[in-house]
């Protein structure tokens, strides 16, 4: 009976390995260039012309808030301090614009920089983490009914992991396309909504990187069966890779309130500064 459920078991892992062999590579790349992967009706990206539509939409939203904040304070004197110097307005405004206008140029730098990040950790860790799937499920059928569950286990995992990557890649798609109504906030004093924005924006980045990196990890120590342990390492990293966004949404986040980490960061490093000169 133990040998008719591994052989089963091991038939399914390799009807998985075709699958799992295509989706490793370019994981990053899925995940950061969504629009890439899925094509409009014509064949084209359509995040080129959603961000066309909100981009009108926000400058539209930008402008009107300007002026209305404008008057409101200049004017009728019933918004924000109206002995504040207007240019520190007019300088908001124009870094809103700046912001929605440039972003896709600005995203084009960032997912370079997050690419070139991910491509060099998957060449660092591949170094000691070279495997073969076939030898894998070999292996597994000779190592008896626990670790051949343990592998299946690993196999779903994995596929859960990279249905993950796919809501991410569309998580940052619509980040990427309502940008421009976010920068809106930045013409409010505590910068509005556009803080938290942000920082859902490099929560996303980051952990496609982490994910990434531990699915690597994960699928090289599962793999090198030489080791009793490596088994349980290699499923402790996908399981980890999967929990990820919540892992760092503990701590990256800032608060509905507006400070969170980063103010305290802030303030703590300004203390710090004032120190040191009330020193001198």
């Amino acid at each position: 009976m133990e040998a008719l459920l591994v052989s089963l078991i091991v038939s399914v892992l390799n009807g998985a390995i075709a699958y799992i062999d295509q989706m490793l590579s370019g994981l990053a790349s899925l995940t950061l260039h969504a629009d890439q992967y899925m094509t409009a009706g014509g064949g084209g990206s359509m995040v080129g012309v959603l961000f066309d539509i909100l981009l009108g939409f926000g400058v539209s939203l930008i402008i009107l808030k300007f002026l209305k904040k404008g008057f409101e304070c200049y004017v009728l004197w019933t918004d924000g301090d109206p002995d504040n110097e207007p240019i520190s307005l007019v300088v908001r405004f124009i870094q809103a614009i700046a912001i929605a206008v440039c972003f896709p140029v600005l995203y084009g730098w960032m997912a370079d920089i997050t690419g070139n990040l991910t491509d060099e950790l998957l060449a660092t860790i591949g170094v000691s983490t070279n495997y073969n799937w076939k030898a894998w499920t070999k292996g597994i059928s000779s190592m008896g009914l626990v670790t051949a569950i343990l592998g299946l286990v690993f196999v779903i995992s994995y596929f859960m992991l990279y249905f993950q990557f796919l809501m991410r890649g569309l998580e940052i798609l619509i980040l990427r396309v309502g940008l421009p109504l976010a920068c809106v906030g930045l013409l409010d004093n505590d910068k509005g909504i556009f803080k938290n924005y942000v920082m859902k924006f490099l929560q996303s980045m980051i952990s496609v990187v982490v994910q990434v990196a531990l699915c690597k990890l994960g699928v090289g120590l599962m793999m090198n069966l030489g080791g009793n342990m490596n088994i349980f390492w290699g499923t402790a990293c996908i399981v980890l890779a999967i929990r990820t966004p919540r892992f760092l949404a503990e701590f990256m986040v800032p608060s509905g309130g507006g400070g969170g980490v980063v103010n305290n960061v802030y303030h703590s490093v300004r203390l710090i500064g004032m120190a040191k000169n009330l020193m001198k």
